[in-house]
């Protein structure tokens, strides 16, 4: 349910003359979502890995090193470098690793976005239904305070 139809939903209560305490019980009955994890398929899982592990230090430390000694192996090692100077093998493998994470990286990043949407409605809900809760309290307090002048 959006933020929208929750504050719909709301409002046609309030104008059929829902008192505070009904109004606050139905906020609190609207339950708060839970992401399932259930619904989660293997590439999806697959994706949030591979970005967790290509956005860590040990990948970039890793990789880096990959590089550094598939250079020196062909520079300084090899009389007959399997990739010689230009590295157009070490290209080709840089060219498709990047082909193949970019892809699940965008995957994982748009579904840390619903994520994201889904925690602020989540937000959303709280603060108003805490809104609510509170102007009630506020309007308590002051019959309470007006009832005390009164005696």
């Amino acid at each position: 349910m959006t933020h929208y139809q929750l504050l719909g939903k709301i409002l046609k209560d309030v104008r059929e003359d829902m008192s505070d305490d009904e109004l606050t019980e139905l906020l609190l009955e609207n339950k708060i979502s839970v992401s399932d994890n259930k619904k989660i398929t293997f590439g999806q899982r697959a994706s949030d890995k591979l970005a967790e592990f290509a956005g860590s230090w040990f990948f970039i430390i890793a990789f880096t090193l990959f590089l550094i000694i598939w250079v020196l192996i062909n520079v300084y090692f090899l009389k007959n470098p399997f990739d010689p100077y230009p590295f157009i093998m070490l290209n080709l493998v840089l060219s498709c690793v990047a082909a193949i994470q970019a892809p699940l990286i965008m995957m994982s990043q748009k579904r840390q976005e619903q994520k994201d949407r889904e925690r602020a409605e989540d937000d959303f809900k709280i603060n108003l239904k805490c809104e609510i809760i509170l102007e009630n309290l506020h309007r308590k307090l002051d019959e309470l305070l007006e009832y005390e002048r009164k005696r």
